[in-house]
């Protein structure tokens, strides 16, 4: 087959950067940092407080009637929210209706996204309740007005306490500190201390950290949130006084716990639970049928909470069932305090979870509504925005907030069973995705939300080395009448070079899969240096066994030695590493080339690399892989395949003339 025309690429000459020293770039930024002037401090102002950009250009007739139709609607969800989570956050709820007052106000001036509503999170009050019932617990409160009997574990409700008469004397406050107060007392240190940490984040912009977290992870975490959240919730759907678990296996102890104490199930809790959800549910499928139709959506919710309360209220449900209720709530504000400095060493490391997880749900909220309605949000000032959502509430008596993440995480079992019924669609689409999820669940639910997060960071990271470790390795064929090669175990149809291997290596270089790397390349073009060396070295030691042998025996019959070497010739010439698909290498990755050129070089093969990024011709070039001077870099690397092609058959032929010549 005539070979493929191509214009010949010449030598490029890499522009020369003049890189800065460090302390002048330091200087730099020092003095912009510092510099003080009308617009500097009218930039820092409008964007610390983006409100003052978009509040003047507001249409007022175009967006009224429809802000205040949303703003009404979140309040009737809010409001029952703020409520019923305080059960998950472990603290009276007051300061859920609190919470979700302050957090809105500040985000108003603060946040950059339109969409995005600030308020009680579901998940957000299941972690801060997690270290408030520990918290409680160890300070001597019992977790709930309940005595129980503990037997291996498992509870056994046995009849009431009087656990609100404990009483600490905390110097921070002054006073002697009850159950309530120092319940709210964690919790607004815990909050102070995520909003510290998520400002922090902001001004030394490590916003990146949310790239670890991956939607599978989120979505997995989420997941195996909810089935602790419908755990926790569980016991006051049946009316069962049950303390929270502490430690690891939340789930499983918990539904245990209600199991072994089924028999003193409320039925006039269970009865109600039943309406609400049934009504709920039914709400929430007209809402889905008929949502093109309506104008506004069905405050299923607020019929809800009223109809159970006019219910309770007039049925006496509380003294004749013994039904739990919430009791009454004050009207008002509480006085603000500063949050308590000494409890803050306790629940420091709590406050770093919480601040990422509710970083990350704001910031994919709002990326979500911006791109979805054609602007942009700063990440940054998001975060900015949510750790002052977090640090000013404190001072009054509130706990962590985040956008109502609905989108995320639906808080019932009918959405965790959604969530499970994707599974085998996310397996077909991505295998190493769906183990993600299932893993990140699963320790959310079976050990705890906290270890969940965790184990789902680090399990994604793996996973992600672990695909760099064993990536995709191929030997390439020449598309016919082209100068491309492709996959010849992926395409058919491919011709295979004569004399040349063409080896493609789809990952990074580094030390983690150099030996991978090179048991590819080995089985790839079938010779392993170091054996067929040693094969060889075998052949000649027998080989001059055999001649000594002949000889001595020439000698005897005066005849002569006739022994021949016999050589085995490999099938190639030329090996070429395709490193298109290598973003880099690192020290270990250049050495690993040297050793292969150097290795095949004694079995008279040629290895050439083609393809190279700057990134990883510079990475060569600083190691002296092209010799002094970068003397053997056009002998060495080429832009292309087929120009490496090219230039190991051209060379081969002109050693063959001048053989011929000789």
């Amino acid at each position: 087959m005539e070979e493929a025309k191509v214009t010949e690429v010449p030598h490029l000459e890499r522009r020369v950067r003049q890189r800065k020293e460090p302390m002048t770039v330091l200087k730099t930024k020092l003095s912009r940092s510092l510099s003080c002037s009308v617009p500097r401090v009218k930039n820092t102002l409008t964007g610390f407080f983006p409100v003052v950009l978009w509040l003047p250009k507001y249409k007022l007739k175009e967006y009224i009637w429809g802000d205040l139709m949303s703003g009404l609607i979140i309040g009737i969800i809010l409001v029952p929210q703020a409520i019923a989570y305080c059960l998950l956050a472990g603290v009276d709820p007051i300061y859920g209706l609190y919470t979700s007052f302050f957090a809105n106000i500040i985000y108003f001036f603060m946040g950059t996204s339109r969409h995005v509503s600030v308020g009680i999170f579901s998940l957000m009050s299941l972690m801060v309740g997690q270290v408030v019932d520990r918290e409680v617990y160890m300070a001597g409160f019992e977790l709930d007005d309940t005595k129980a009997a503990t037997v291996d574990g498992i509870l056994n409700v046995t009849g009431d306490s009087d656990s609100s008469a404990i009483n600490l004397k905390m110097g921070a406050f002054g006073m002697e500190c009850g159950k309530e107060c120092y319940a709210i007392s964690i919790a607004a240190a815990l909050t102070f201390l995520a909003g510290i940490y998520q400002v922090l984040m902001a001004v030394f912009r490590l916003g990146f950290v949310s790239v670890y977290l991956s939607a599978p992870m989120l979505d997995g975490f989420a997941t195996g949130a909810s089935l602790t959240i419908l755990t926790v919730q569980a016991k006051y759907l049946l009316g069962l006084k049950i303390p929270r678990h502490q430690g690891y296996g939340t789930v499983v102890v918990t539904w245990i716990n209600i199991f072994r104490n089924i028999q003193n199930t409320n039925y006039c809790d269970l009865i109600t639970s039943i309406i609400c959800i049934s009504v709920l549910v039914l709400g929430k499928e007209l809402q889905d049928r008929y949502k093109d139709r309506l104008k506004i959506p069905l405050p299923t919710e607020l019929v809800v909470v009223a109809g159970a309360t006019l219910a309770s209220h007039f049925g006496d449900f509380h003294g004749r069932y013994d039904s739990g209720v919430s009791g009454a709530i004050p009207t008002g504000f509480i006085p603000p305090k500063v949050p308590s400095f000494g409890l803050m060493p306790q629940v420091a490391f709590d406050a770093i979870p919480l601040a990422v997880i509710s970083f990350a749900f704001t910031v994919s909220l709002s990326e979500m509504f911006a791109k979805k309605n054609g602007y942009t949000v700063r990440p940054n000032q998001e975060m900015m925005a949510i750790g002052f959502c977090n640090i000013i509430p404190s001072f009054f008596h509130c706990f962590t907030v985040s956008p109502p993440a609905l989108p995320w995480l639906r808080l019932c079992l009918r959405g965790a069973l959604r969530k499970f019924r994707d599974v085998p669609s996310k397996w077909r689409v991505s295998k190493m995705d769906a183990i993600v999820w299932m893993v990140t669940m699963s320790a959310s639910a079976l050990i705890s939300v906290e270890m969940g997060l965790v184990v789902g960071v680090v399990f994604s990271i793996l996973c992600v080395i672990v695909q760099t470790q064993k990536p995709k390795v191929s030997l390439l064929g020449q598309i016919h009448d082209t100068v491309h090669y492709e996959d010849m175990e992926e395409y058919e149809n491919l011709m295979s070079l004569p004399k040349v291997k063409i080896f493609r290596f789809q990952a990074p270089l580094y030390y983690a899969n150099k030996d991978f790397f090179l048991k590819s390349l080995y089985k790839a073009v079938g010779v392993e240096p170091f054996l067929e060396m040693t094969r060889r070295r075998e052949a000649e030691k027998k080989a001059e066994k055999m001649a000594a042998k002949e000889a001595r025996r020439a000698d005897k019959t005066n005849g002569e030695v006739n022994v021949g070497l016999v050589s085995r010739e490999l099938d190639f010439h030329t090996i070429i590493l395709d490193c298109s698909a290598m973003p880099f290498v690192d020290s270990t990755g250049m050495q690993t080339f040297k050793g292969i050129i150097k290795d095949y070089k004694e079995l008279g093969v040629t290895v050439l690399l083609a393809s190279c990024n700057t990134t990883v011709i510079d990475s060569l070039r600083q190691g002296s892989f092209f010799g002094k001077a970068d003397k053997d870099m056009e002998s060495l690397s080429f832009y292309t395949v087929h120009a490496a092609v090219q230039f190991a058959n051209e060379r081969v032929t002109s050693r063959s003339i001048g053989d011929s010549v000789v």
